[in-house]
């Protein structure tokens, strides 16, 4: 049996049906997707240097946002690649062992987004409800502790959601989708998958209380912000990009786990194939920008540099 599960591989056809003239426009798909992928490592690791190299930038909050960053940079990489190897060579084949490292990767990132989104809640609430006791109770020591915690917790969950998917037998080999996921590969078996499904209903609870704590979080940072109109001004610069980056990927995922798991096969497949990714490559792709126009720091410690390095370009010419 356990020969046969590292032979099997997983065809992904769904490209093939939902690119009507791929043969045609493969060299545009695969040009555009690539500099999608290459500006996206571009600007999270732009935002990633200026927080490290900046000695005024080590702020819980932008530590945070580091691992943001760092995170996003793991989720494009779990897509990108995969799809930038189909369009160029138009194979739509994936091992079964390649199947479970992108389901491995592509969790990996959303238990870790979900995570550092919810630590970086309560960093807000602690700053904006608590600001006189704010760098006491956020220390280096604690800060590092939570993102330590986060990739620990992370690596856990993708532990436990995938160990019962790989002792799966398949009877199956085609997804109906344009990247592996557990649940796609849950549906190939041949076998009851009642286990599974209870597996990833406790997953659904754990980040739905997640999810309650950051609701939580904002409804007492919304009323602190009430009292003045610094409050008020802090919550727009520094809360504002936090809640925008939630909403996005809050509505993504959601999108995501409904259809995969109620939606049909058949109807409204573009959309359905838009939003099942929406989540690897927007947020990756957003989030840097959205810190970066609104976190005034950031914002003049990278114009800084840009003017650095301009000069010197200037003075080499």
């Amino acid at each position: 049996m356990l020969i046969y599960l590292f032979k099997v591989a997983v065809q992904t056809t769904n490209t093939v049906r939902m690119s009507l003239n791929l043969d045609e426009l493969r060299h545009i798909y695969f040009v555009f997707i690539l500099i999608l992928y290459l500006f996206t490592i571009f600007i999270n690791s732009t935002l990633i240097l200026t927080i490290v190299l900046e000695k005024m930038l080590r702020d819980p909050m932008y530590l945070f946002l580091c691992n943001l960053c760092i995170n996003g940079i793991i989720g494009a990489s779990s897509f990108y690649p995969k799809i930038l190897y189909d369009i160029s060579f138009d194979s739509h084949v994936i091992t079964y062992i390649g199947c479970l490292t992108q389901i491995l990767v592509i969790y990996f990132y959303v238990y870790c987004e979900f995570t550092n989104l919810t630590v970086m809640a309560y960093d807000r609430y602690v700053a904006i409800c608590k600001p006189l006791h704010y760098h006491c109770i956020m220390t280096i020591r604690k800060v590092w502790t939570l993102i330590l915690l986060t990739w620990l917790f992370s690596l856990l969950e993708v532990t436990i959601g995938i160990v019962p998917t790989v002792r799966l037998p398949l009877c199956g080999v085609d997804i109906d989708k344009l990247y592996c996921s557990n649940w796609a590969v849950v549906q190939l078996s041949c076998v009851d998958t009642t286990g599974n499904n209870i597996s990833g209903f406790i997953f659904i609870c754990s980040h739905f209380f997640q999810a309650l704590l950051i609701l939580i979080s904002y409804v007492n940072i919304i009323k602190a912000s009430l009292r003045s109109r610094a409050d008020r001004r802090k919550f727009m610069q520094t809360c504002l990009p936090h809640l925008i980056t939630l909403a996005n990927f809050f509505t993504s995922i959601f999108f995501d786990l409904i259809y995969a798991r109620y939606g049909s096969n058949t109807s409204l497949l573009a959309l359905r194939n838009i939003m099942s990714v929406e989540f690897l490559v927007v947020p990756p792709l957003v989030n840097p920008i959205i810190y970066g126009m609104k976190l005034t720091q950031i914002q003049n410690r990278t114009l800084s540099k840009k003017k650095k390095t301009l000069k010197i370009i200037k003075n080499i010419l």
